[in-house]
């Protein structure tokens, strides 16, 4: 019955066994007491998961199968060595070629170029805001007897160092010199400059020549200055002007920002100092204007300004005509009323463009109009997005601006770098500047009351010019910009022929009298040149899109290949990477936990079947009387060759030792 049934097991064809790796062996027990000769497992045989015996076989099957042109040539050619390394060197340096483009790519994407499109557009434009100032600070009530006596202090100082008395022309009814009430702290005065090395009096030093802004007087050994110092009188130093112009200037200028600074916080309202007075017409689209079309300020140096078609405006100026007719037209007055000739040594207006949520820095993009002359000034709008994040150092709204913004307007770089300058005045002087706005419960700037803050303000300035502050580095520039490009043509306003019945009618109408009358009126026109505006937006030269296209570009161009090529060099990474493992695992392995097995365990297949033998296995004797009968009738008596090639003795089948291996062939003893 067993006979029968070994030889039904026989008959059934034989069953795979799993989990074998590629390369493996699998033998099954022979009738003899020699096991057959190892089979290569066929394709019903092979395993789930496999992996190569050796880095020879892995690149063999990887340079026969791969779709990268050239790699096949590896394997054709390895018949031929010069060939072979010939392609092999080929290969690699169009790999290394590749992979250098590659760098490139990438290093330009990282990059963040950016590209400029400039779009052409026409629609109705927003008519601008425009600042108009009268050039003629104001004299306040409250302040007017300080002046006065600064004015007659100023004219003392003019005749101790000119011999100059500018009693008729500075100050009208003066009491003359001799009523002066007192000194005003840090007086104007002359100093000696020392002289010059020899052979350099007729090459003075270019640093001199910017620091002072104005030639050198050779023939007076002499500068105009005045004396500042800390707290303590510890540092001094003079504030130094080769001009005896400028020396005056700023010096009267600096005692008139600490008499200004002792106004009250409200103001009363200003004696006829209405429109009328210093603007006689104002039309815009061939409308006239109201006093809801503009709002009122008052500036330090350049008196008192007006903004037209400010945000406060309920209804904005439109335009939808280009020309001199479609813009906005001022007839102004620019005699100088109640005039401080120390501080404005110039006549006529100063006006400024700018848009409706952006405040008027007249001292940095306003310019004069003269009198007697119609200024026409034509405008066209440009507009600039720029991309913020990692393509551009810009900012949306200022809010990551480390400076805050002392303005009732949007974010703009200079509103940025006048906050800047103030904190660091309020932080190190101890009180505001008073030509920039200040925080709450924070004073502007008195002698009085801060003795040391023209020592502080000029030491500061120079750092600021110099952006030892990092005003200019904290403050970007904003991502969306609104300019206003202008272009101005004069002529002489009224004309000779005109200028008889013009002034008559002004001076019916307004009240217009003055001897010289040219001098005391001016016109201006501010008007669209045309309706069409630029809009230059940056974009991304270099997209995620662009990078991938120029990659595949670069892949197909050196190798010719594709994207599943890419895939197949990542298996063959990640193979190189699990043999490596394996083999160093096989090492470990043999080294502490089989050191019989010698160096031969790592050279073995990277996998090992989980059923191996000991090392001296020996038949059992009734495994030999079945291997006579056929095959076995279980899985578990097969078993796998032995691990070396010899083996040590066996007991016979009658029990006697040291019989060979070999004593019982296949069909019988």
């Amino acid at each position: 019955m067993e006979g029968n049934k070994l030889e039904e097991q026989d008959a059934s064809p034989p069953q795979p066994t799993p989990g074998l790796m590629k390369g493996d062996k699998r033998e099954e027990q022979g009738l003899g007491p020699e096991p057959a000769a190892p089979q290569q497992p066929t394709a019903e045989e092979e395993a789930l998961i496999e992996f190569h015996r050796s880095y020879r076989e892995l690149f063999e099957f990887f340079c026969n199968n791969t779709t990268i042109h050239g790699a096949i040539r590896l394997v054709c050619s390895q018949h031929n060595r010069m060939k072979t390394a010939f392609w092999a060197v080929l290969w690699l340096c169009t790999f290394g070629m590749m992979y250098w483009q590659f760098g490139l790519l990438f290093g330009e994407y990282f990059s963040y170029p950016v590209s400029l499109n400039i779009n052409l557009n026409s629609d109705k434009l927003v008519f601008p805001a425009v600042t108009i100032c009268t050039l003629n600070p104001y004299r306040y009530p409250e302040i007017k007897e300080e002046l006065e006596e600064l004015d007659r202090i100023t004219q003392q100082t003019l005749f101790d160092l000119y011999k100059y008395d500018s009693s008729a022309t500075l100050v009208a009814g003066s009491r003359g010199r001799r009523d002066l009430r007192g000194t005003l702290l840090h007086p104007l005065q002359r100093l000696r400059v020392p002289p010059p090395l020899h052979g350099a009096r007729q090459a003075r030093s270019a640093a001199s020549s910017v620091r002072d802004n104005n030639p050198q007087v050779d023939w007076k050994d002499w500068k105009i200055g005045f004396q500042l110092c800390n707290q303590n009188k510890s540092d001094c130093f003079y504030q130094t002007y080769s001009s005896g112009v400028d020396a005056v200037r700023e010096w009267y200028r600096f005692h008139y920002i600490n008499i200004l600074s002792r106004l009250p916080e409200t103001l009363p309202s200003l004696e006829e100092d209405t429109l009328g007075n210093f603007i006689f017409a104002c039309r815009f689209n061939q409308v006239s204007c109201n006093q809801a079309n503009y709002s009122h300020f008052h500036h330090p140096v350049y008196g008192n300004c007006y903004t037209f078609n400010d945000k406060n405006n309920s209804n904005l100026w439109m335009s939808s005509m280009p020309g001199v007719n479609n813009g906005l037209s001022l007839m102004l007055r620019t005699e100088q009323n109640d005039f401080i000739p120390l501080l404005s040594t110039v006549t006529g207006a100063r006006v400024m463009v700018h848009g409706q949520d952006e405040p008027a820095f007249m001292d940095d993009g306003g310019f004069n109009l003269r009198p007697g002359v119609e200024t026409s000034i034509s405008m066209r709008k440009e507009a600039l997005d720029r991309l913020g994040g990692d393509y551009g150092d810009c900012t949306k709204n200022g809010s990551d601006v480390p400076v805050k913004n002392l303005y009732p307007s949007k974010y703009t770089q200079q509103v940025c770098i006048h906050s800047c300058f103030q904190e660091n005045m309020i932080k190190e002087c101890g009180c505001a500047y008073i030509f920039y706005p200040r925080p709450q419960k924070v004073e502007y700037c008195d002698y009085r009351k801060h003795s040391s803050w023209g020592y502080c303000y000029y030491k500061l300035q120079a750092d600021f010019s110099s952006d030892h502050l990092g005003c200019f580095t904290k403050c970007r520039k904003p991502c969306s910009v609104t300019s206003y490009q202008l272009s101005a043509g004069y002529s002489r306003w009224p004309s000779v022929t005109s200028q008889e019945w013009v002034f008559e009618m002004l001076l019916r109408q307004n009240n217009y009298t003055i001897n010289n009358k040219r001098n005391g009126v001016a016109k201006v026109n501010i008007f669209f040149k045309e309706l069409n505006y630029k809009t230059n937006s940056e974009s991304p030269s270099v997209t995620m899109v662009t990078l991938l296209s120029n990659l595949g570009s670069q892949w197909s161009l050196w190798f010719g290949s594709s994207v599943l090529s890419v895939v197949e060099m990542a298996e063959l990474i990640f193979d190189l990477l699990v043999i490596t493992f394996l083999l160093l695992l096989r090492r470990f392995r043999s080294r502490y936990w089989s050191p019989g097995r010698g160096d031969r365990g790592a050279q073995e297949v990277a996998s090992t079947q989980a059923s191996s033998p000991p090392s001296h296995f020996c038949p059992h004797p009734t495994s030999l009387y079945l291997s006579q009968l056929g095959p076995a009738p279980s899985p578990a008596l097969t078993a796998p060759p032995p691990a070396y090639a010899t083996l040590g003795p066996c007991p016979s089948p009658g029990g006697s030792a040291g019989a060979s291996s070999t004593a019982y062939p296949l069909g019988g003893p």
